[in-house]
């Protein structure tokens, strides 16, 4: 039964990617707006996500919540209208709707031929943190997380290998395997540090424990490289502004719990600059 249901969503959702495509791009992210707000709450409870805010201290009523949540699924669905444009921000034919603040940090570290770490969360169309990285001429590889749904899945590896970064690296065990051979090859690596993994570690997050990757912090432990945070921020709606951070050094003498916890603190400053900005249907507290 589930595969069924899987093919229903694929052709619902083709359906609309093809409908984004047709009407070009502002009204694809108004539009993809309305879906959100209007279906989201389909697929996961308000209900939850209004215990993860109120758990993490965020908004002080069930109405500014409920602001929050609104927003969230708007921005969700304009995130799913985007897909159909990523080659034209690939190409820069929508070029002026994307600014970069930290660009010579990509400079340095493609003139240094610098192997890194780039970490973020699932922040707006969190897809342009790679592309942008790859644009600039660095060696890069990306982990990510495939689609439940096997229809959409096929579609959505292909828009990345061909318009986000090349270089896609399944999450699991195989997947570090081939991070690891990456980074031997002095790639740097890009990835989301803000999904549940039950591979991961204990570590705070809104002052509670959340399973969180340890992937940043071995890295840092094995090769002594440089963690590069990177938020994206939504501008009036059709903009992005992405602020790539000053390369951080860590310790030698701190473990990669302790890394991981840092990581942690970063990621919730950056939660706490746009709440609405950031996908809080996740399960992150389970």
């Amino acid at each position: 039964m589930k595969i069924i249901k899987y093919f229903f969503q694929f052709i619902f959702i083709y359906f609309l990617l093809i409908i984004f495509k047709i009407i070009g791009y502002k009204n694809a992210s108004n539009l993809g707006a309305v879906i959100g707000k209007t279906i989201g709450p389909l697929f996961r409870s308000n209900n939850k996500i209004q215990s993860n805010l109120k758990n993490s201290n965020i908004g002080s009523s069930e109405e500014e919540r409920k602001s929050i949540i609104d927003n969230m699924w708007s921005n969700y669905g304009r995130i799913l209208s985007e897909y159909v444009y990523l080659n034209k921000f690939r190409s820069n034919m929508l070029g002026d709707f994307v600014k970069i603040e930290g660009l010579n940090y990509l400079n340095e570290i493609k003139n240094n031929n610098e192997r890194v770490v780039f970490i973020s969360g699932h922040f707006n169309n969190f897809e342009l943190m790679a592309m942008e990285i790859e644009k600039a001429g660095i060696n890069l590889c990306a982990i990510y997380r495939p689609l439940n749904n096997p229809f959409l899945n096929i579609i959505m590896e292909k828009i990345r290998k061909n318009y986000i970064c090349k270089n896609q690296i399944k999450k699991g065990k195989s997947g570090t395997r081939d991070l690891l051979n990456f980074f031997k090859k002095n790639f740097s690596a890009a990835l989301m540090i803000d999904q549940r993994v039950s591979e991961g570690e204990d570590a705070n997050l809104f002052e509670r424990t959340a399973k969180t990757t340890t992937i940043p912090a071995q890295l840092v432990k094995k090769y002594g490289c440089s963690i590069i945070p990177v938020y994206i921020e939504r501008v009036r709606n059709y903009h992005f502004k992405l602020y790539f951070q000053k390369p951080l050094k860590f310790d030698d003498n701190l473990s990669a719990q302790q890394i991981t916890t840092e990581l942690n603190k970063i990621l919730e400053k950056m939660i706490l600059k746009n709440p609405d900005q950031w996908i809080w249907s996740h399960d992150r507290w389970k």
